[in-house]
């Protein structure tokens, strides 16, 4: 029995390891993109000052909010909750793992 349980512990580690890996990669790649978003829109690079987390909450504001919303994000150090809080137009995201 202790063998079955320190197996499902086991088990268990790798999945939520796993899991770990797919958040990371997608998360790299949505900084990327809205990295892309705010170039097209702005003509320069996000600033460096922001986190992921808070490029990840920016993703959810339309193109008319999104370029001021990340200079005062980077301006006010924002928390991705309180970034989520200002966007006014919300643009859903459903390819999230």
């Amino acid at each position: 029995a202790s063998i079955i349980f320190v197996l499902s512990l086991f088990l268990l580690a790798i999945a939520f390891y796993a899991r770990g890996f797919a958040l990371k990669a997608q998360d790299s790649a949505i900084r990327a993109e809205e990295n892309l978003r705010h170039f097209a829109l702005n003509g320069n690079l996000l600033d460096k000052r922001l986190r992921t987390g808070q490029i990840v909450a920016l993703r959810f504001a339309q193109d008319e909010e999104f370029v001021s919303l990340a200079k005062k994000a980077a301006n006010e150090n924002l928390k991705p909750k309180e970034i989520k809080q200002l966007i006014q137009n919300w643009k859903a995201d459903y390819y999230r793992v």
